[in-house]
């Protein structure tokens, strides 16, 4: 129960941060407290033996959710160069050849939660507090480098094991 208000937190964090300015101190705070919530959720449903299929839903919807106001508020406030948005795509598309392998093959979604997939993910929500310090020509080509061995592992995983949820 406990896990979840943490989860629904995200939710009305990524509310908030529709409405605050891109890379606004407001900005920040509601963002690192909605990231804070995304890894606290999990730890503290484990710790308290409380995961539960429902709270794994909730969790991936707010994932979501966050990620999509993410995109609406930074890439219109950021100068993204365009051979990151085709690496990306690369990334999308090798992540979407995995989910349809999985739904074909063994008949359900599949989410692999690796430990590049998660460096990844940490990485990425990383890159808006590092503008001040790191160009993002830099900090995306990273992370697009980590992503791309992420989704080729996943996608070995999803090949190579059967994965149940």
């Amino acid at each position: 129960m406990t896990a979840n208000i943490i989860t629904s937190i995200r939710v009305l964090c990524s509310i908030v941060l529709l409405f605050c300015t891109a890379l606004s101190p407001a900005f920040y705070i509601w963002y690192i407290i909605a990231g804070a919530s995304d890894v606290l959720d999990g730890w503290i449903a484990r710790l308290t033996n409380t995961t539960s299929d429902l709270g794994a839903k909730l969790d991936s919807a707010a994932d979501c959710f966050f990620v999509v106001v993410c995109l609406i508020k930074l890439l219109p406030a950021l100068a993204i160069p365009l051979g990151i948005y085709l690496w990306t795509g690369v990334i999308a598309a090798i992540k979407l050849i995995n989910i349809l392998y999985g739904v074909t093959r063994q008949k359900q979604f599949v989410a692999v939660h690796s430990i590049s997939n998660k460096i990844t993910g940490a990485l990425l929500f990383a890159i808006p507090l590092t503008l001040p310090f790191i160009e993002l020509q830099y900090s995306a080509t990273f992370v697009c480098l980590l992503a791309t061995f992420a989704a080729l592992e996943e996608g070995h995983i999803i090949r190579t094991k059967k994965i149940t949820q």
